[in-house]
């Protein structure tokens, strides 16, 4: 029998890597949603924290179900599908898991880059196919000397820009202000984009950058130019993207963030000039560990001390 946690019951939203869940579990008591009220399990009235992962949406009406709710932590440094107002509202702090996961994000960017301009997937299945014995494989796209403009320089953008910085790259950067920083700023997205080659999304979600990356900043890109997506799927209008890939409006996407997650039968899944993954940038053992450390901390020390290590400013 598992002997009970000091702390109250969590409910569980989402679906978490199995060392991280039996990370939570060897603290606190975590209920699915469908066990809450069951015979034997906590009900909606005993549920005092939610833990959930970024790419989960918390919607009012399950705040409003747990009468006794006091804190939502998030395994991930975005918190867009959390009402953070509305929570506020209700007394509830939200805690999020920032800096641990700005070395895996920044790498996975650098990764589906390289995969996108040198096209590493087609490759990979154009050697285990067996056509590398009946054509040539075509000709990719140097990442040297190219323009590169970020949008969104913080904590992840700058990690970005230290590992792109050896491939001989020009840097500018987009965001709601100019920082001290040697890179050229550009006050409009647009117009960075026309600027760039590649623009790499690593912004954050929510109303002020929603659908931002429209069909107009895509045609500024231009035919040659590339897009990243490491910030949050709401960032994009998808449907303007696709018809921009498939009518060679730009050249390429990389894509680690959907709209709507996991990714259904979206019309990009066709597209030969894109390359799409599983929302993953985060996705290391080291880092996911580190972050699930760090929500335990949050939590544990909230229901301690009334505050939280890392609270959503």
């Amino acid at each position: 029998m598992i002997a009970p946690s000091r702390f109250p019951p969590l409910l569980k939203v989402g679906v978490f890597p199995d060392p991280v869940e039996q990370a939570l579990r060897d603290v606190f008591t975590l209920v699915e949603l469908d066990e809450l009220g069951l015979a034997g399990r906590p009900g909606h009235d005993e549920i005092a924290g939610i833990v959930t992962r970024s790419n989960y949406r918390i919607s009012r009406e399950l705040i409003d179900q747990l009468p006794g709710l006091r804190i939502i932590s998030t395994n991930g440094v975005g918190y867009d599908g959390i009402p953070l107002d509305y929570a506020r509202r209700k007394g509830v702090i939200v805690t999020n898991t920032p800096e641990v996961l700005n070395e895996a994000v920044a790498e996975m960017a650098v990764g589906l880059l390289l995969a996108l301009l040198r096209h590493i997937p087609r490759a990979d299945a154009f050697v285990k196919e067996g056509a590398w014995t009946t054509m040539p494989f075509p000709l990719g796209t140097t990442l040297a000397g190219k323009k590169v403009g970020i949008v969104g320089l913080g904590r992840i953008g700058k990690e970005i820009v230290k590992r792109l910085l050896p491939f001989r790259v020009e840097v500018a950067y987009f965001g709601r202000s100019r920082q001290d920083a040697e890179w050229m700023y550009f006050d409009d997205v647009n117009r960075l984009a026309a600027h760039a080659d590649i623009l790499i999304l690593c912004c954050p979600g929510g109303p002020e950058t929603y659908g931002m990356i429209d069909a107009g900043v895509l045609r500024s890109l231009g035919p040659s130019g590339f897009l990243v997506n490491i910030a949050r799927g709401s960032v994009v209008n998808e449907s303007d993207l696709y018809r921009a890939l498939a009518d060679r409006t730009v050249a390429g996407a990389a894509l680690d963030v959907f709209n709507h997650e996991p990714l259904d039968a979206s019309p990009l899944r066709r597209l030969d000039n894109v390359v799409l993954a599983p929302h993953v940038g985060s996705a290391t053992r080291e880092t996911r560990m580190q972050m699930a450390a760090l929500a335990i901390d949050n939590l544990c020390r909230f229901f301690d001390t009334g505050s939280a290590v890392t609270p959503v400013p």
